[in-house]
Parts: C-alpha cells; sequence; structure tokens
C-alpha cells in the first residue's frame, strides 16, 4: 500500500503543471513523513523532480525549495549529509540536468560540507567544499563569494593539519582578497595565513602575523589575548638572532604580555637570561604537536631554540669558554656545542670565534648583524691586543683621575707624599 507521500508524489506528477503541487508536498514534509522515514521520502522527492522530465524551470523552481526545506531540519547533519549526497549524485548523472543546475548542485554542496563541519569531519568538509564550481563560464561567482568557500577549505585542511593543501587554496585567496571588502573574510584570511606559517614552521613570520591580528578590534578581547599568545609562542621557538630579537622587542614591550602566562619566560628571552629546564617543560605544556615535532637533528623545535637562546645568553656572560664547559651548560656534549656556536657565527646570529686547537670559543662583545658570515670575529691576537691596550689605558686614566681628586681635596697630604 503506497504511503500518503507516494500519492501526493503520484498526483503531482499527473498534472500538467505540477510546481504548486511540489512545493505544496515539501511544504507539508513534517506531516507527511516521519522521523524514521524523511530521508527515504526526501530522495523521493528528489528523484521525481530530476527524472520527471517536467523542464529545466519547474526542476529549478522545485529543486531551489527542496534545498530550502532540506535545511529546515536544523541539527540533523546525517540527514543533509544523506539526502545532498545523493541528490547532488543524481544531478552529475543527469548530463542534460548537471550544466543547467549549477546554483543548486553548488547550494547542496555548501549544506553537505556545512553537516560535516557540525560533525567535525572537517576533511570530507574540506573535499565538499572543493567540488562547488567556482570559475565555470555558465555561472558567475564574485571574489567575495569565491574567497568565502576558500577560507572555509583553508581553515578546515588546517583543523587536519593538512598545511600543503591549505596553502594551496591560500594562494588563490591572495589573487582575491584584494577586491574583498569584507573585515570579517580579511581576519579569517590573515588568521589562516599566520597559522600556515606556524603549521610550516615559519614561526619569525607567524609571531609577526599573530601580533598583528592581536590588535583587531573585529575579535573580542580574550581572542585578541589569545592569538598574542601565539605570537609569543611563535617568537620564542624562532631561531635566536637580531631578527627574533626584535620581534621579542615589540612583544616584551606590549603592555598586554605582562598579564599572559608566557611572559616570564618572554622577559628571559629578551633579556638574554638562561632558561632553565623546568621553566622551559613548563612552556613546553603549552604548545601544539607540530610546535614539538622532532627537526632532522633528532632535536625538537623548542630544544634547538632553548639551546640557541642559551648559547646567546652564554655569550653575554664570558668573553671565552671551553667547549666542554659551554657543552656543560647548554646540556650537550662539548662537540655539540662546539657545532652549534660555529653555524650561529657562521649565520651571522653571533659574534666570535672559535680556536679548534685549544677548544676554546672567543666571544665579541658586540651585536651580531644576521647576514650571512658577518659573525666572524676579527684575527685573534690583534683583538686581544688591542683589548688589552685598553683596559691598561682605562686603569691609567683611572689613577690619575684619582691623584687629581686627592691633589684638589688634601693638597698637604699629597705634597708630602710625592717625592721630587
Amino acid at each position: 500500500m503506497p504511503s500518503r507521500l507516494e500519492e501526493e508524489l503520484a498526483k503531482a506528477t499527473g498534472l500538467e503543471n505540477p510546481t504548486e503541487a511540489y512545493k505544496k508536498i515539501l511544504d507539508n514534509i513534517k506531516q507527511l513523513s516521519t522521523p524514521n522515514t524523511v530521508a527515504a521520502d526526501l530522495i523521493k522527492i528528489a528523484d521525481s523532480v530530476l527524472e520527471g522530465g517536467g523542464g529545466i524551470v519547474f526542476t529549478r523552481s522545485v529543486l531551489s525549495q527542496f534545498i530550502d526545506t532540506l535545511k529546515s531540519f536544523e541539527n540533523h547533519p546525517d540527514l543533509w549529509i544523506e539526502v545532498g549526497q545523493h541528490a547532488v549524485d543524481a544531478i552529475a548523472g543527469n548530463n542534460s540536468l548537471a550544466t543547467s543546475l549549477l546554483e543548486q548542485s553548488a547550494a547542496l554542496r555548501d549544506l553537505i560540507a556545512a553537516a560535516h563541519e557540525a560533525n567535525e569531519d572537517f576533511l570530507d568538509a574540506a573535499k565538499a567544499l572543493a567540488e562547488i564550481p567556482l570559475d565555470s563560464s555558465q555561472r558567475r561567482v564574485s571574489d567575495a563569494a569565491k574567497a568565502s568557500i576558500w577560507v572555509r577549505i583553508v581553515r578546515n585542511y588546517l583543523e587536519v593539519d593538512d598545511s600543503t593543501a591549505a596553502e594551496t587554496y591560500l594562494n588563490k585567496l591572495k589573487n582575491v582578497m584584494h577586491t574583498v571588502d569584507n573585515p570579517e573574510l580579511q581576519l579569517h584570511f590573515k588568521l589562516s595565513a599566520a597559522r600556515i606559517q606556524d603549521s610550516k614552521r615559519q614561526f619569525l613570520a607567524a609571531a609577526q602575523s599573530y601580533h598583528d591580528i592581536s590588535f583587531t578590534s573585529a575579535i573580542a578581547e580574550e581572542e585578541r589575548l589569545h592569538t598574542l599568545g601565539m605570537a609569543i609562542k611563535c617568537a620564542i621557538l624562532a631561531p635566536a638572532g637580531p631578527p627574533r630579537s626584535r620581534v621579542l622587542g615589540r612583544l616584551y614591550k606590549d603592555e598586554r604580555s605582562t598579564g599572559l602566562e608566557e611572559y616570564g619566560i618572554l622577559e628571559k628571552m629578551f633579556l638574554d637570561r638562561l632558561l632553565a629546564p623546568a621553566e622551559v617543560e613548563k612552556f613546553a605544556q603549552g604548545l601544539a604537536p607540530h610546535q614539538l615535532a622532532t627537526t632532522s637533528d633528532g632535536s625538537t623545535v623548542l630544544a634547538k631554540a632553548v639551546v640557541e637562546h642559551n648559547l646567546l645568553g652564554a655569550s653575554r656572560l664570558y668573553s671565552n669558554i671551553g667547549f666542554d664547559a659551554l657543552g656543560l651548560l647548554l646540556g650537550l656534549d662539548g662537540d655539540k656545542a662546539e657545532d652549534t656556536t660555529a653555524k650561529m657565527i657562521e649565520q651571522g646570529r653571533l659574534t666570535g670565534s672559535v680556536d679548534q686547537i685549544d677548544r676554546i670559543i672567543y666571544f665579541e662583545n658586540r651585536e651580531a648583524s644576521g647576514e650571512k658570515g658577518s659573525g666572524r670575529a676579527e684575527v685573534l691576537v690583534g683583538k686581544e691586543m688591542r683589548r688589552w691596550d685598553s683596559n691598561v689605558q682605562a686603569v691609567a686614566e683611572d689613577v690619575e683621575r684619582l691623584a687629581d681628586a686627592l691633589q684638589a681635596e688634601f693638597p698637604e697630604f699629597v705634597a708630602s707624599q710625592i717625592a721630587v
């Protein structure tokens, strides 16, 4: 025995102009169906519309209301996916309708993607959005609409840590964002770019991007502080050197930083103070998995950043230090400490020289420029001789100033003590 819905569909298909009849069925779907059969009933309606041969005007009109009806079943993402995917497949399988129903097909895919996002199936959501036709000559899509779709794709890929796929769509966004006058889309674009830089371990660029976003008034104060915290984390993980010092300076001088949990380690980093293992371990607890990943040399990003920072700190405390003593300070063996120092000097992130014969590192008391090769010290003998001469001159000048002060204050005493 046919159901009430099937009876109504049979009546509608027999009419010369069935549009209003189908729309009435859709309006009354919740009375004609039950929660257990609604998915199957909606699929029957979709098949009837797409296979009935009612003409493109009829099909577009009824299918648009069909999509609105499907949306009305709020908080039923599985229903959206099941029915929506069936309708999309049916449209794609009908060559005579596929090119004429691009708008409806796009709306269905958008609905399917929203359902996957609600279910936290972010990869499936990204794939559904990627299938929406945006460059077809038969469907004009504004740059703002394209950006809206691509931003969602980027964010969904980032949720599953697929920064490579996310960057593909971010590059598409770069070509259109200059034409988009939508503050929310611009914010999501900037935040996505920062997250991709972060996930690709471009920590210095990510820190600057996060910090810029933290000043945006379009987001809540709590979110701005969270973004500032992300900027601090990325700055700390960045390779030690002049560029990072400048970024640390900006963050340290930001008055909002003092109220964040990361401020303690930020202050020590900025002031080139040595970091204790307990402080580093506590900081690591707040990092994301990719920020704790192992690098090619077997160390973590954080461990490498801390070693380089402590090496900079040591260069402020010592004029020279042996390989083994430096290794003890950094938690490395002597050879590894020497290798790390040599790399930083070569990259222009530290100034000094390495005496491999005597196994001593000499630090220069000047700032590195950050340019490759600029960290090498001058010839050691000449430098030490000039430093010695400068120290002797300073002592002589101090003695002379002291004698002049005594002469002015106690002339008789000085006269009695000086042999002529």
